[in-house]
């Protein structure tokens, strides 16, 4: 028997004695195939958690860095500030920082 099968698909196998005797007697050979996966399918819906996750982490490390900028801008502009003293145009002045007065 030169029967050959598509490449992709396996084909089922029996044992030969079984089927050389469903052969001489002319019994069917029946094939039973469970095209059911074994258990719940857990990839679709650890996936989108995973994703939002990664969504979740990604939003906070943001505003972290966005806090962290911010924080290091005021000390920045208070440095200044105070390096600079009372800044002046046309008569008005503009201290921005606090004297050191204690």
């Amino acid at each position: 028997m030169s029967q050959h099968t598509p490449p992709g698909h396996m084909a089922p196998h029996i044992p030969a004695d079984t089927y050389q005797h469903a052969q001489a007697t002319g019994q069917p050979v029946v094939f039973v195939l469970n095209d059911t996966p074994p258990g719940f399918p857990w990839r679709r819906i650890v996936v989108p958690f995973a994703i939002a996750g990664a969504v979740v982490a990604g939003g906070w490390g943001l505003v972290a860095a966005i806090c962290f900028l911010l924080d290091a801008a005021a000390h920045t502009f208070t440095v200044i500030a105070g390096a600079a003293g009372p800044i002046g145009v046309g008569g008005i002045t503009l201290k921005l920082a606090r004297s050191k007065s204690t």
